[in-house]
């Protein structure tokens, strides 16, 4: 329990929009492990990101700091409605009393009961798809941002990028062969902690250069197509929607699981917003789009190894839920559990593994741009699981018993959904091929 405390309070100081707040409330023993690497799991999907927050926020203006209040607060609705719709109510024969029952425990059933009689093909096939472009965009963004701290680290030898991400790509190669996460989620929760000690570095370091610091970094006029790259990137450092279901359905309490979720998100919002705008007001048009750029060449090559070595070691998490998925879908196997005593990959699975490892090495050599495909993955899979499709579900399944306020709420969520997701893809995509 000692190690999981340390994975929950690294998590909150390191600005992570999942509900570490847990840690306040009593978790059920039974399945200690699996959540432990499921909140491993959610430090992969925006941990080491939000070091581009501060870029994000350079190209939004002061529109951007409303934007990180206004998603935290947005991601927490759609989170809440996203858990209302795991229980049904039901009337109780004695005393005619309504009680609510959990009827559903993930994602994905969720999907499969919104879809029923509409989509039911696409309920199974495209729900897993989103969820695998979503792990496989996450696998990309570590290697790109491995291969971006490898290139930075050895600068002075003047080795080309792409020998960097090659070499990136060899030391995740032990992936094809991962049968078990545990000592994986080890390592990368103690790397964790040297996240943290990083983020506390550039804070203070922001703070020691208060003196200089000036406000006009920001801007109330942007440019469009910035705009709209950094509200998928601020939109991806809040995605954490695809792990409620299943972390409200290990608390002792589910009844606090809303309060959890609250303090969580207002932590993550006031500790992402004093992150971000004291890197920009230290640096302003100068900020980077990984924030340790800026950092003075003394401190950089020692920071850049402890991020390198995070993403190293996160980079399996996502890779594995992504290769569980494709080995049930494409194989019909069964995917590994954390238990598992098999010590051997088949090798139809190292096949599709390797096309996993492969994929994302490529996306990484034709996406050089770390904010771009950070964007255009909050536009796509971040819109899509934590704006769009929790209001739907919401919409779908709870219609009769929503008032006209909760009505109109989610509806103005995803009308905000589809606009942000539609035009940032659009701007993300233009950028990158003007980038080719």
């Amino acid at each position: 329990m000692g190690i999981m405390k340390l994975s929950l309070i690294s998590n909150l100081i390191v600005n992570e929009a999942a509900p570490v707040c847990v840690s306040l409330f009593q978790i059920r023993d039974m399945g200690l492990m699996l959540l432990r690497i499921r909140m491993a799991a959610t430090d992969t999907l925006s941990g080491i990101f939000v070091l581009g927050l501060p870029f994000a926020l350079v190209q939004s203006g002061y529109v951007g700091l409303v934007l990180l209040v206004l998603s935290a607060w947005v991601c927490n609705h759609t989170g809440r409605t996203l858990v209302s719709c795991l229980y049904e109510e039901e009337m109780s024969g004695g005393s005619g009393s309504v009680s609510k029952v959990r009827v559903r425990t993930s994602y994905q059933d969720i999907m499969e009961a919104c879809c029923k009689g509409l989509w039911p093909n696409w309920s199974g096939v495209g729900g897993l798809m989103v969820n695998v472009i979503e792990l496989l965009m996450t696998c990309t963004l570590y290697l790109l941002v491995s291969t971006s701290l490898l290139f930075d680290s050895l600068s002075w030898v003047a080795v080309p990028r792409s020998v960097c991400s090659l070499v990136s790509l060899v030391f995740l190669l032990p992936c094809l062969l991962l049968t078990d996460l545990r000592p994986v989620s080890t390592l990368s929760l103690l790397c964790s902690l040297a996240h943290i000690l990083i983020s506390l570095l550039v804070m203070l370091y922001c703070l020691s250069c208060a003196s200089s610091w000036s406000w006009s970094s920001l801007s109330l006029s942007v440019d469009p197509e910035d705009f709209l790259v950094s509200v998928g990137v601020i939109i991806f450092s809040y995605t954490s929607q695809i792990f409620l279901p299943p972390l409200e359905g290990s608390m002792e309490d589910r009844g606090q699981f809303n309060v959890m979720l609250g303090w969580t998100h207002g932590a993550a919002c006031i500790m992402k917003t004093m992150f971000s705008l004291m890197a920009v007001l230290t640096w302003g048009p100068e900020t980077s789009e990984v924030i340790t750029d800026n950092l003075p060449s003394d401190l950089r090559p020692l920071v850049n190894l402890c991020l390198l070595a995070k993403a190293q070691l996160s980079y399996p998490l996502p890779f594995y839920a992504a290769a569980e998925i494709l080995q049930t879908c494409v194989l019909r196997a069964k995917p590994f559990i954390v238990d598992c005593q098999q010590l051997s990959v088949s090798r139809p699975a190292l096949v599709v593994r390797g096309a996993l490892l492969m994929t994302s090495y490529l996306l990484a050599l034709l996406v050089p741009r770390f904010s771009l495909l950070m964007g255009l993955t909050g536009s796509v899979t971040g819109a899509a699981m934590t704006l769009i499709l929790p209001c739907l579900f919401h919409l779908r399944l709870q219609w009769s018993r929503l008032t006209v306020k909760a009505r109109l709420i989610d509806v103005g969520i995803l009308s905000l959904g589809v606009i942000c997701s539609v035009s940032g893809v659009i701007c993300s995509v233009k950028r990158l091929l003007e980038g080719l």
